[in-house]
């Protein structure tokens, strides 16, 4: 088994041998030394070699004849080789003794052939370039002709040698030179002329392709596009007009500028001043121009008309304009333009007339970006029309609060069908199912103040949208830009107009407590708004660092103001009523019977009633607040008619009247509560604002009783001792 094994190994050794590189033989050798059939493999080693030695024998054996075949061929071909190299030097010989004056002559004639084509190459660009500067002349072509001359002078001529023709040429040059400056000026003259006076309709043109562009890209945009020139329904009429009138300038510039285009310093110099000069007279705005959108337009068409222009010859010439010469003018132009925006934008007090005009200024702005002009100063200035954007709704929502609050008659809306339901809630979100489940007629809470409020809220929130359309501006920007206007709105012109409808004279009892209804309302429906913005802007609600609406506390303030204003109005109709008290403070005590109640009282009894009839529709604090304050002012009151000053005597009668007024007064306020309140802790309060009043009747009332008693125990005693009899008497009355 050892040998089979052994065998195997020296099997697999040797086609290592063979099949492995030399270098690499090393350890395959050492591990057959390593072992211990050293002679086995010696053995197998060498009848390997052997066989390989057959195989090389039988190879060799195979190809010896073809061998042998070759060498026999190449003997053969050598003898013909030997015979061709004979002839070939034999030719070659006769070649050289035969043909030795021939070639001379051709080498000549060679010489004269290239030095004509030498000469006639200096000479016919000179040629050429001389027909070209004629064709150029007759073509009107001057400054590629001025070119053309300038080569033909500096380049072509020196190259082409003394000739007659050249000289003549020479001595014409200076007088083409001077035709064609005298021709160039009078055409750039007329060009800069021609563009001044078409620059308005050049740019009008250019304005109308971007408009057209944005109506293609977005559909929806075409209308507003339309709205903020007024003039959408001429645009269209005119657009073929202004297409072809569009082919007209653009060849009249490229025929003008081919003539002036790259001139030298002294065109380069005039063209650039006069463009000057037209860009002060451009930039300067009319006195008027902020009184409608028209003058904007015109202002906005000339300046776009004289950039275009600029910007074609930057692209078209070589020279005559530069880079940074387009690029100043541009920085000068910048900010006078944007200097007479803020100014005659300023005078503007109309937010459709700012609305327009952003729309316009966008649309300035895209068309000259569109040549590359760099107009973010443009919108960072609309950014801060914004806020002047603003302030002018705000002024014009706090007329439209203020019509809204007059016209409001502070009742409960009647609904009779469904329709109107749904009408209503359709405006505001109402969240009430009882009174969903109420039959009809049925009356909603909340007078139309609350839903036409609720409307204009979110009309300003669209109109605060449209101002922030094409700004560049991200959803969160336009999202915090919208909240803030909005909180302006909540926290300071509502807030004022529902302070000028609380505070304003003739406004009732029954008008307030609407006006808290009303209040309460529209501070639930502030998440409403929350979510209403949210859905616009695609913003959600819940964004880290996005601003709050402050409607809550708006809507609370108020409130707060009206429940004031309520107890304050309550209070003067009780002092009102209070005034109307005339006590008899000398009365005398009626004998027998009870005492009735003061007619003033009655009547004030009769109002407090019908007052707080009203109050079951306030939230209950406010109505027992309101209703508390009413009993403890009426108490304080009293003890002031008490403590008058002017009050020196009162009777036993006076005492007693008040305090039968105070006893009903008590009694008629409990049964006011009941129905305002069920609660026991304010019904048990109620009589502690009379018990100070009943305390001093009764500090007043003692003095009295007790003089009485002793004033007659002592007239007693002196009858009995003076007048014996009288007890007698008094016993049998």
């Amino acid at each position: 088994m050892a040998s089979v094994e052994t065998a195997a190994e020296h099997e697999r050794i040797l086609r290592e041998i063979e099949s492995t590189d030399t270098n690499c033989i090393g350890p395959t050798l050492r591990s057959v030394y390593d072992g211990q059939e050293h002679g086995l493999f010696m053995e197998k080693l060498d009848a390997r070699i052997r066989n390989h030695d057959r195989e090389i024998e039988k190879m060799c054996n195979h190809h010896f004849q073809g061998f042998v075949d070759s060498i026999t061929e190449l003997l053969k071909v050598r003898g013909e080789a030997q015979k061709l190299k004979s002839q070939v030097i034999d030719t070659n010989r006769r070649l050289q003794d035969d043909g030795k004056d021939e070639l001379q002559q051709c080498r000549v004639q060679q010489r004269n052939i290239a030095t004509t084509i030498d000469k006639l190459t200096h000479c016919l660009p000179v040629l050429e370039m001389y027909s070209r500067l004629q064709e150029q002349m007759r073509a009107k072509r001057y400054y590629p002709a001025l070119r053309t001359l300038e080569q033909l002078e500096q380049t072509c001529l020196p190259r082409a040698g003394q000739y007659r023709f050249c000289s003549i040429m020479a001595e014409n040059i200076p007088k083409l030179r001077i035709q064609i400056r005298d021709t160039a000026m009078t055409q750039l003259r007329d060009f800069l002329e021609s563009i001044r006076k078409h620059s308005d309709k050049i740019g009008e043109t250019a304005i109308k392709q971007v408009r057209r562009a944005w109506s293609l890209r977005y559909p929806q945009c075409n209308s507003a596009a339309g709205s903020s020139t007024h003039v959408h329904g001429r645009e269209i009429k005119e657009e073929e007009e202004g297409d072809e009138e569009e082919e007209e300038m653009e060849k009249m510039i490229e025929r003008e500028e081919r003539g002036i285009e790259g001139l030298r310093d002294v065109f380069e110099n005039y063209y650039r001043k006069q463009r000057r000069k037209q860009a002060r007279l451009v930039l300067q705005p009319h006195s008027n121009m902020h009184e409608t959108l028209e003058g904007y337009r015109r202002y906005f068409n000339q300046i776009v008309g004289f950039f275009v222009v600029e910007d074609h010859v930057l692209h078209t010439t070589q020279g005559l304009v530069n880079r940074a010469y387009v690029e100043e003018l541009w920085e000068l132009a910048l900010s006078k333009i944007i200097a007479a925006l803020r100014t005659h934008s300023s005078y503007c007090d109309n937010p459709d007339l700012v609305l327009d005009l952003k729309n316009l200024i966008v649309l300035f702005a895209d068309t000259l970006q569109g040549y590359g002009f760099p107009v973010s100063q443009l919108f960072d200035m609309l950014l801060e029309m914004r806020e002047q954007y603003g302030e002018i709704l705000l002024k014009r929502w706090n007329i439209t609060f203020r019509q809204v609050l007059d016209q409001d008659n502070y009742s409960p809306i009647p609904v009779s069908t469904e329709q109107e339901f749904k009408h209503y809630t359709s405006q505001f979100p109402l969240q009430d199912p009882e009174l969903e489940k109420l039959p009809f007629p049925k009356k909603l809470p909340f007078s139309e103040f609350v839903p036409k409020v609720y409307c204009q809220l979110k009309e300003f929130i669209y109109a605060c949208l449209k101002y922030s359309e094409d700004l560049h501006l991200s959803s969160t920007e336009v999202d915090d830009m919208i909240r803030k206007s909005t909180n302006l709105l909540l926290t300071r012109t509502l807030s004022h107009c529902l302070q000028y409808a609380i505070k304003k004279k003739n406004v009732g009892l029954a008008e307030l407590v609407q006006v808290i209804i009303n209040t309460t309302h529209l501070e639930q429906s502030c998440h409403f708004l929350e979510e209403f913005i949210s859905n616009i802007t695609n913003v959600p609600p819940d964004t880290a660092n996005a601003t709050k609406l402050y409607g809550t506390s708006t809507f609370k303030d108020a409130r707060h103001a009206a429940e004031a204003e309520i107890y304050t109005s309550l209070n003067a109709k009780i002092d009102q009523f209070l005034q109307l008290a005339d006590y008899d403070w000398m009365a005398a005590v009626q004998g027998g019977g009870t005492l009735d109640t003061s007619d003033y009282l009655i009547d004030l009894i009769a109002f407090l009633k019908s007052t707080f009839s009203v109050f079951t529709n306030l939230p209950g604090k406010v109505a027992q607040t309101a209703c508390m304050s009413a009993c403890k002012h009426i108490s304080t009151s009293l003890m002031q008619l008490l403590l008058d000053p002017e009050v020196r005597q009162i009777s036993m009668g006076a005492l007693h009247q008040i305090h039968t007024d105070v006893k009903e007064c008590e009694s008629e306020c409990r049964l006011l509560l009941h129905p305002i309140s069920d609660s026991f802790t304010v019904t048990s309060l109620l009589p502690q604002f009379f018990l100070r009043l009943q305390s001093s009747l009764l500090s007043l009332l003692f003095p009295f009783l007790l003089y009485k008693s002793v004033f007659l125990s002592l007239l007693l005693s002196l009858l009995h001792i003076f007048c014996p009899n009288l007890n007698l008497f008094l016993h049998t009355r």
